[in-house]
């Protein structure tokens, strides 16, 4: 016998018992698996995809029966897989110390990480590879998501799809598994990942200051695809899509010989048969969905969801199917337009019908779909003019951002589709924030009067907003202002008041109030830098105030925050010098893209400028947010100051640089 057997049959029965032991830690820590891969995966997926996908990822975990992949050695030494000892926080599970644990995590960060993942050539505009491999579990008929959270969960989840796979995988295995940072850097290195220490390092930015706060955000709800919530994809035409279903399954037996028949039909000159035929059962406007007129008063859910069919071609089937084919496949003569980050694809089942009517010598169909967009289709009533197609994003819309819609847009304005929600609308300038708004007019459709076009021509001498109030089965005295940027989805305009002493940090709030206006109306024309940019709300946030030097009158800094469907954010800092005029724009002196400064993710801000006073003289001046203790200015001239402001003495065009320190520790550098 050679000499070499046993240890192969030992190899053997340690392959077989690392994989019974695997088996053992994928069904024992199941709920935590899933979670991790739900964080990991991309958020582009969508809530109910992301939620299978995870599943499917765990599940495929173990090697399929009779593979030549092996499980963990045991009983072999391994690396720590869990934080060091004492390093857990206390709310956190213990993280199993088993290598077979470690050894099932391993590969399901790998499996969800190649989700993200395209190889060189693939084309751009698809999903990566991995995504589209088909995988148990299925669901038909249901859509699947997690327990809706606060605002705080959203604001984490949008922090989260503004980075990558690596930085979402550093950042869930240091709050989730407890990992230090040599460990994530190490797991993400046997996990492929091209730069371990710069996803470490971006993951520590997520979260601050409140980490433990952020780690109980994720182990929340929001982010547990094990307890999930459910609703009908298409409830009232279920037959019909069963039937669909077994026609299609029929023309895939059948295939090879309609693939003849087809080639045959265009070499003698038969019926011409579309591609967009597979999309018959979506493109079929007796399948639209239609929202019954008082569901947005019954349903927790106040959205798009909730908005009825309206308009006086609701029943037009020819107008609707024109529309519905235009956004399958549009013809060279169809103009396409898609806010940034949109997907302008077929939909995947019927869309919800919104509205149908005539609108300023053009037909219009609106449509919002599963997938989270609103569709606008447009066709002129007469004249030579080709159709258009117009795609927004509208990902957790609610109350406010989901409250209005462009149906109709010309050189000097637009016209607006209100939610059914809306009691009240007026118009005001922004620019003139003593000014009461006026009455706009709205039809029993909910189609408004036409409202000028922000900066028209070219300059900023007015700003016209809508000022809408909720339906008080909605919200009490709920008012808020919506401005058109040029997208379908018009945007929500927020203000956060300045620090009060001894106050707690404050969270947004409508941007109706005295103080929000005057802030604004100093503000406004920054919004033309945005216009294109599928920007879904922006916030102004009063975060210093500063009393200039030589006896002058107090000064304001403001953040101001815009934040996208998609989830990146841009961040202008605007300096609000004493003004004559209460419309005089403030100076940007900081703008950077993609960026989760002046969010909750990013709390602590530190800005500087040049300012000249009455006599003459120059002088730097800088400002933090509530939490800087003190700055200090370093280069060309020194100085410090305690507290959250300093003003010191310096050359027109000097070289200084600003560090602040912060209260919890640390420091923090200005903004540029």
């Amino acid at each position: 016998m050679p000499i070499h057997q046993p240890q192969q049959r030992t190899d053997v029965q340690s392959d077989r018992t690392g994989v019974r032991q695997a088996e053992a830690a994928l069904v024992e820590h199941y709920p935590r698996l899933v979670r991790l891969a739900y964080v990991v995966l991309p958020p582009g997926l969508g809530r109910h995809r992301r939620v299978l996908t995870a599943h499917a990822v765990v599940q495929r975990a173990l090697p399929a029966a009779g593979s030549k992949a092996s499980g963990p050695r045991v009983p072999a030494q391994s690396r720590r897989t869990g934080p060091p000892a004492g390093a857990e926080s206390a709310s956190a599970d213990p993280v199993p110390a088993h290598p077979a644990y470690g050894w099932v995590r391993l590969r399901v960060l790998r499996a969800a990480l190649a989700h993200e993942r395209r190889p060189r050539w693939w084309p751009g505009r698809l999903p990566a590879p991995a995504s589209l491999r088909p995988a148990l579990p299925v669901v038909w008929g249901l859509r699947l998501f997690p327990r809706a959270g606060g605002v705080d969960e959203l604001a984490l989840d949008r922090a989260l799809s503004a980075v990558d796979g690596p930085v979402r995988a550093a950042f869930a295995l240091q709050l989730l598994e407890g990992l230090d940072e040599p460990g994530v850097r190490e797991l993400l290195g046997e996990a492929a990942v091209a730069d371990p220490v710069g996803a470490v390092r971006r993951a520590a930015r997520l979260g601050r200051p409140d980490r433990a706060g952020a780690q109980t955000m994720l182990r929340s709800g929001e982010f547990d695809p094990c307890t999930v919530q459910t609703r009908p994809s298409d409830l009232l035409r279920r037959r019909h899509r069963v039937r669909a279903a077994a026609v299609a399954a029929a023309l895939c037996v059948v295939a090879g010989g309609l693939a003849v028949a087809v080639e045959q039909g265009a070499r003698g000159g038969g019926e011409e048969r579309s591609p967009a035929g597979v999309f018959a059962p979506v493109l079929d406007p007796a399948e639209l969905m239609r929202t019954a007129a008082e569901r947005w008063a019954d349903t927790s859910r106040v959205d798009f969801t909730a908005w009825p069919a309206r308009g006086g071609r609701t029943d037009d089937d020819g107008l609707l199917g024109r529309a519905l084919r235009a956004w399958a496949e549009p013809s060279e003569s169809v103009r396409v337009s898609t806010t940034p980050g949109t997907a302008s694809v077929p939909p995947a089942e019927p869309p919800q019908l919104l509205f149908a009517d005539e609108v300023d010598g053009a037909a219009v169909v609106l449509f919002h779909d599963s997938a989270d967009r609103v569709v606008r289709y447009a066709e002129p009533l007469s004249g030579a003019g080709g159709a258009a197609i117009d795609f927004a994003r509208t990902d957790d819309a609610d109350v406010t951002t989901g409250a209005a819609v462009v149906v109709s847009r010309t050189a000097d304005g637009a016209r607006f589709l209100l939610a059914p929600w809306i009691a009240e609308s007026t118009t005001r300038d922004l620019l003139a924030p003593d000014t009461p708004g006026r009455p706009l007019e709205v039809g029993p459709d909910g189609v408004t009067a036409e409202v000028p076009r922000p900066g028209a021509g070219g300059a900023c001498e007015t700003w016209p907003v809508l000022q809408l109030r909720s339906s008080e089965r909605i919200v009490e005295k709920h008012a808020f202002l919506l401005t058109d940027l040029g997208e379908l989805a018009p945007t929500h305009l927020t203000y956060m008041p300045k620090p009060g002493r001894g106050t707690p940090a404050r969270q947004p709030r409508e941007a109706t109030g005295p103080d929000a206006l005057v802030a604004w109306a100093r503000t406004a024309c920054s919004l033309r830098t945005l216009a294109g940019s599928g920007v879904r709300s922006v916030n102004n946030w009063a975060f210093a105030e500063q009393k200039l030097p030589e006896g002058g009158a107090s000064a304001d800094w403001v953040c101001t925050r815009a934040d996208t469907w998609r989830g990146p954010g841009r961040v202008l800092v605007q300096f609000l010098a004493p003004a004559a005029s209460p419309a005089d724009p403030a100076t940007v002196i900081a703008d950077r893209d993609d960026t989760a400064l002046c969010s909750k993710f990013g709390q602590h801000v530190l800005a500087g400028t040049h300012w000249r006073a009455d006599s003459g003289r120059w002088y730097v001046l800088g400002a933090g947010s509530r939490a800087v203790t003190g700055i200090r200015a370093t280069g060309e001239v020194s100085g410090a100051a305690g507290g959250p402001t300093l003003a010191v003495r310096a050359p027109r065009d000097a070289d200084v640089e600003l560090t602040a320190s912060l209260r919890e520790g640390g420091t923090l550098t200005a903004v540029h």
